[in-house]
């Protein structure tokens, strides 16, 4: 749950209505929140549980790195069919290209 919590944040899952979310305070809290468990069930878990919880972690924590350029890849993919959609549906307010003749 606190996983994918984590990924939905991060705008890797999509939530039920299927809006991509970046929020990486909550992002944070739960790795965070991963790692105090993870260090407070320190013996009490089997190695594969162990190992398991670790890869869960550190894929996270990587992910967590790269969520700021995802979202301003996303903000620009966005912006751009914005301006596609304003040029179709308002062509005389939408953005064009100046083509000079030459010969002027």
């Amino acid at each position: 749950m606190l996983q994918r919590s984590a990924m939905m944040h991060m705008g890797m899952l999509q939530d039920s209505e299927g809006r991509v979310h970046y929020n990486l305070g909550e992002t944070k809290a739960a790795i965070d929140t991963l790692s105090m468990l993870k260090a407070k069930m320190t013996g009490n878990l089997t190695p594969k549980e162990s190992t398991m919880l670790n890869g869960i972690i550190s894929e996270l924590q990587l992910q967590f790195v790269k969520a700021p350029s995802r979202q301003r890849a996303l903000e620009d993919q966005v912006a751009e069919s914005e301006a596609v959609r304003e040029t179709f549906t308002n062509p005389q307010e939408g953005p064009s290209e100046i083509i000079a003749d030459e010969e002027e």
